[in-house]
């Protein structure tokens, strides 16, 4: 993995990555259609919940990006935490539903050679780059979390 200046990333990736919108609706406008979560691992320590995740196209079922996301559940309150905790629907879509007011920043934009398992995850044969972005959300001033979002060939 190696950091990247956005304008280094090739389209569509750039389109995909480079902005301040929330991730899961930037899918599912380029995708056409809602995507949905697969939990891949999850886990707490202290006050902080991790999740490992793939989005899904809802419809076909194809992978459109594999997420690592660090949460400080206090930072959501208690029913956005039960949805979450729930691991059936994309952050994103639970943040912009709930009218959640936070701040998404890209901190870095990464350019990635994928491991075996990310090549199954990606139903990828052969490793080719990948691209993607670390993120961080922040409330009030305070950071309530950390995101790596790598997307598939697209």
């Amino acid at each position: 993995m190696r950091i990247v200046e956005p304008s280094k990333i090739p389209m569509p990736y750039r389109s995909l990555l480079v902005h301040k919108d929330d991730m899961t609706i930037t899918l599912e406008r380029h995708f056409g259609g809602r995507v949905v979560l697969r939990p891949l691992s999850t886990f707490t320590s202290g006050a902080w919940y991790f999740r490992r995740v793939l989005l899904v196209q809802e419809y076909t079922g194809r992978p459109v990006e594999m997420g690592a996301i660090r949460m400080k559940l206090d930072g959501f309150g208690a029913r956005l935490t039960k949805q979450i905790l729930r691991n059936e629907v994309p952050l994103g879509r639970i943040l912009r539903d709930s009218g959640f007011k936070y701040v998404s920043r890209a901190m870095a934009f990464l350019a990635i050679t994928p491991n075996p398992e990310m090549m199954g995850m990606f139903w990828m044969r052969e490793p080719k780059t990948l691209y993607g972005r670390r993120t961080e959300l922040v409330r009030d001033g305070v950071k309530i979390g950390d995101i790596v979002e790598v997307l598939p060939l697209v």
